[in-house]
């Protein structure tokens, strides 16, 4: 493609999509108003053990839908090939599982559990799920929560920050796999080497995803086992992961390259933002009220992933300058480690802490900054390309 042409988001959820994000929140406050019953009905819906729900079905149904449309354009067998591209890729690795997950823990950790404690509230609690496989009984203490009995329920009562701080640890320690593909297009960077970059990243979250998750998750004292992490990478990054291969595999094998290419990825496009915004109208039902009684508290969330999605681009950018990439790896390279996998925290953050908890909320928040952050980095890349050869 010329250097002068322009490359833009054509499709119309992606190009307005924290309009979308935007409209979203107010259809589930208004959702939460109207019909206060109705998504706590179809959280209800879930797959149970003991009296914990562990899967809500209609949740891990749109977030399938998010997931597979992702996973099925992933060609595996360019990942083999990434080893031609050794510095961009282990630069990539090096910034999401080195680097990233630990800067958004201590990030985190400092606004929300410090300077802006006193305006979430210092006393203010927040009641998540009992852990997976976990039975205590009622008044007993775990990690920073204790146990309550709601609406016949045990649950357990933490404080809101450490909700906040939860998923905010899920957004760090999920690099993205999905919109990166768009923020390199527009940034004119590699879409091969991007498109390795998503498949290597998606393939190290199956093992990597639960070990961060935890570990950081028990050092801020919040109640999560690991077999509910593992649970959660097995239905929400596993299971559309092998669906995508498998379903890539039969189809081009059925009916062509360019038919999979032209046809079908065609009919995906808006499926997974679809998706998306379906879960966001039933998470913002939730906390409508919690928005309404502080509307602030997006900000006290937003201000800390902001800093983090910033502080990871530059550092990632710099490095690649360092390493003497050229613009084309270095855009992707530094934007991906920038940029989270929300789905997937989205996800994992509603089967392990529910669909109205505070950790939710927080990679809610995550959506709804990415897109208007990271198109400020594309930006700034398409102005910095002489940095680089």
């Amino acid at each position: 493609m010329p250097e002068s042409n322009e490359r833009k988001m054509t499709n119309v959820f992606e190009r307005y999509l924290t309009v979308w994000v935007a409209l979203c929140i107010v259809a589930g406050i208004l959702l939460g108003k109207l019909a206060p019953n109705l998504a706590a009905t179809l959280d209800g819906m879930a797959i149970y053990v003991g009296n914990a729900p562990v899967v809500s079905i209609p949740i891990a149904i749109c977030l399938f839908f998010m997931m597979y449309p992702i996973m099925v354009k992933i060609d595996f067998g360019e990942v083999i090939k990434a080893g031609k591209s050794g510095k961009p890729v282990g630069l990539t690795l090096f910034l999401n599982r080195v680097i990233k997950p630990f800067t958004m823990y201590a990030i985190a950790i400092f606004f929300l559990g410090v300077l802006f404690r006193g305006f979430i509230g210092a006393e203010a609690t927040d009641l998540v799920k009992m852990p997976f496989g976990l039975d205590l009984p009622v008044g007993a203490h775990h990690g920073a929560g204790t146990v309550i009995l709601s609406n016949g329920i045990k649950m357990l009562e933490i404080p809101l920050w450490r909700s906040y701080l939860a998923g905010c640890i899920l957004l760090g320690i999920a690099p993205c796999t999905a919109m990166v593909l768009v923020w390199s297009y527009l940034a004119r960077g590699n879409d091969g080497l991007t498109l390795v970059m998503v498949a290597i990243n998606s393939l190290t979250m199956l093992v990597l995803y639960g070990v961060l998750g935890g570990f950081l998750l028990g050092v801020g004292k919040l109640p999560v086992p690991w077999q509910a992490l593992l649970l959660s990478i097995a239905i929400y990054v596993a299971l559309p992961l092998a669906a995508g291969y498998l379903s890539r595999k039969w189809i081009i094998k059925a009916r062509g390259a360019v038919w999979f290419t032209d046809k079908f990825l065609h009919l995906l496009t808006p499926v997974t933002i679809i998706a998306l915004l379906v879960t966001l109208i039933l998470l913002f039902s939730f906390k409508g009220e919690v928005i309404l009684s502080n509307p602030l508290t997006i900000l006290w969330i937003a201000i800390p992933l902001f800093i983090q999605t910033n502080l990871i681009f530059w550092l990632g950018y710099g490095l690649a300058r360092l390493l003497r990439l050229n613009y084309r790896d270095a855009a992707p390279a530094a934007m991906i480690g920038a940029s989270n996998h929300f789905e997937v925290a989205i996800a994992t953050s509603v089967m392990l802490f529910g669909l109205s908890s505070g950790a939710a909320l927080a990679t809610v928040v995550g959506v709804l900054i990415e897109v208007p952050v990271m198109l400020m980095l594309v930006r700034i890349c398409l102005k910095t390309r002489h940095w680089f050869n």
